[in-house]
């Protein structure tokens, strides 16, 4: 027979609630942090990001590969290495990504005028007039979904993620 629990608005929080009762001499409130981490991470995408996605025929990854190349400054071109270590996203696919854009006109690969083995990712006019007509409209999506935080909850909140992620990345070296 399954347990009925009162279900809160959250995954981490019921997470959290179930560990209480199980396992009340462990604190595993370090759970709840990084499952409420996890979870605005898949809303962000759920709600923001496959629906702008989805709207401008892009898949997960091009958008960040686009905005990545449009960030570096003109003339909007970057190796495969310096664009992956630009991006807020991991390396995967990232072959697959490239092509796909490409297919799409809009990237292009050549070759390096220093380096003739070397190869260089650049947006193309097309690519670079959807990355400005996707921007306002991500900025945007974005700005709503963090309308219920007043600006110093924001930068409180920025700091904080900052400060976790310098800690984490010192613990990966």
């Amino acid at each position: 027979m399954s347990r009925q629990i009162d279900i809160p608005s959250n995954r981490a929080d019921l997470a959290y609630q179930q560990w209480q009762r199980e396992c009340p001499e462990l604190d595993a409130s370090v759970m709840s942090l990084f499952g409420r981490l996890i979870e605005a991470t898949e809303m962000l995408n759920r709600l923001h990001v496959e629906h702008l996605n989805k709207s401008y025929g892009l898949r997960r990854g091009e958008f960040d590969v686009l905005a990545t190349l449009r960030r570096s400054g003109a003339p909007y071109a970057l190796s495969p290495t310096e664009l992956y270590r630009s991006m807020m996203v991991s390396s995967g696919g990232m072959t697959n990504r490239l092509d796909r854009l490409e297919k799409a006109e809009l990237v292009r690969r050549r070759r390096s005028s220093e380096d003739r083995r070397a190869v260089i990712v650049e947006l193309t006019d097309k690519g670079l007039e959807q990355i400005d007509a996707i921007l306002p409209e991500h900025l945007a999506g974005q700005e709503k979904l963090l309308e219920s935080l007043d600006s110093g909850q924001r930068e409180a909140l920025d700091r904080l993620l900052a400060s976790l992620i310098e800690s984490m990345s010192q613990q990966e070296k």
